[in-house]
């Protein structure tokens, strides 16, 4: 257990597993208390899933940027640099709402740098973890990140930030910013070997520092590299686009979420944060079966059972009349969502070369996040125009269109990119300080 960590996947992943838990569980926190703080501030719908957006924008205008440096520069270093610049910032986010001097233009443009810093650091930390544990672990690893979202962001955060709101307003933002700092202090902690070496008398998987891109060559020609591998790929590129959709659904009527859990489900403060909490409770369970039932099932097979699911999550949410019946179908899109992750996250991340990892993750999580940020961008004016459950029922036509046109795609051929490959030939990894 003292070799491998009391994960069982080495300490490095250890190291990188409980960064990750404590900073999703500050985000868990603020996500139920941001939106309540905007809501203070206006009931626009449009205004409301404009916070939304202006937090996902920076992953399309920064993608060219973001993967080429990704590759380029020690990546531990970069995720600890973002990660304490969002401890900054949230700090400044939270100083304004104590002193009473929040205002829309804040919290957009807080959003926005949050956004950027994101774009940057969760590239770099999602290209480390392939590069501490073995192919064939990688379900698990990602299980157990998928957990850990799902119980501290998911289950721990929302009711716990609401609860924070109802004593001070600005508790939540201060706790999110410590939460980065606590992150940013574990992945410093972290050592990995400068160059890879021969194998000597170590448990510890592979965790060798990739070869950077070439500092020499054009950011564009090193990022269409990127964009090319991706396009020639049909198991990444299909799943790409199918993502990108999914997540304009998605937001689309979640940017809303917070007027449609008051002033539909009629619920408050409090009841919008365990209302949250659902989901958490679906994808805690999807975290738990996920390896299990990729072991079982192809990929093929969960893909498609996904699409049903998303779908029906919308038609769901459209015709709840109760918070028990919303809870319910957000209970059941958190098992889905999980099992969903698990899948795309490994065939993502067996296929790519570690050389182009951030390039091929920066255009990947660019088009993904660029789906959500259209999403939030459309929500408001749909909520404005139709109502609140209006933004539910676009996205159930457009699920249903897009399950009918991605059926064939994700058949058996798909498989094939998710087969583990070889694991390489470990390197020493010294231990975090």
């Amino acid at each position: 257990m003292a070799g491998r960590g009391v994960l069982g996947l080495g300490r490095a992943f250890g190291t990188l597993w409980s960064a990750a838990a404590v900073s999703t569980l500050g985000d868990g926190i603020v996500a139920a208390a941001a939106p309540l703080v905007v809501t203070s501030l206006t009931r626009d719908p449009v205004l409301v899933g404009l916070s939304v957006f202006v937090q996902q924008l920076p992953w399309l205008l920064l993608a060219p940027v973001s993967g080429v440096l990704v590759d380029r520069v020690d990546r531990r270093r970069l995720t600890v640099a973002m990660d304490a610049a969002r401890a900054v910032l949230t700090a400044v986010l939270a100083g304004s709402v104590f002193l009473d001097a929040v205002s829309l233009p804040l919290v957009y443009a807080v959003g926005l740098l949050l956004g950027s810093c994101s774009a940057l650091g969760d590239n770099a930390s999602s290209a480390i973890l392939p590069s501490v544990v073995a192919s064939e672990d990688l379900p698990r690893a990602n299980s157990l990140m998928f957990g850990a979202f799902s119980v501290l962001n998911k289950l721990c955060g929302p009711p716990l930030g609401a609860a924070l709101f109802g004593v001070a307003a600005g508790l939540p933002m201060l706790v999110d910013a410590l939460s980065f700092a606590g992150a940013a202090a574990l992945v410093s902690t972290l050592r990995l070997a400068a160059t890879p070496k021969p194998a000597v008398d170590t448990e510890e998987p592979a965790a060798a520092t990739p070869k950077p891109a070439e500092p020499e060559a054009p950011m564009r020609r090193q990022f269409v590299e990127g964009v090319r591998w991706l396009w020639g790929q049909p198991a990444v590129r299909t799943l790409t686009l199918a993502l990108c959709l999914m997540n304009v659904t998605l937001i689309a009527g979640f940017s809303v979420m917070v007027l449609y859990a008051r002033e539909h489900l009629g619920l408050s403060d409090f009841g919008y944060g365990v209302l949250l909490t659902a989901s958490a409770v679906g994808g805690l369970l999807g975290a738990a079966v996920a390896p299990r039932l990729q072991a079982r099932f192809s990929a093929s097979v969960l893909l498609r059972t996904g699409l049903v699911l998303e779908t029906l999550t919308h038609v769901g949410l459209a015709l709840a009349g109760s918070a028990w019946v919303a809870g319910a179908v957000l209970a059941m899109f958190g098992v889905h969502g999980s099992i969903w992750m698990g899948v795309d996250r490994t065939l993502v991340q067996r296929a790519v070369p570690d050389g182009l990892r951030g390039r091929v993750n920066s255009v990947f999580m660019a088009l993904a996040v660029g789906g959500s940020a259209l999403g939030a961008l459309i929500g408001g004016p749909l909520a404005r125009a139709f109502g609140l459950t209006g933004p539910f029922w676009f996205s159930a036509v457009v699920m249903a269109a897009l399950t009918v046109f991605a059926w064939r795609p994700f058949s058996r051929t798909i498989d094939t990119a998710t087969a583990p490959t070889p694991a390489p030939t470990p390197s020493p990894v010294a231990e975090p300080t």
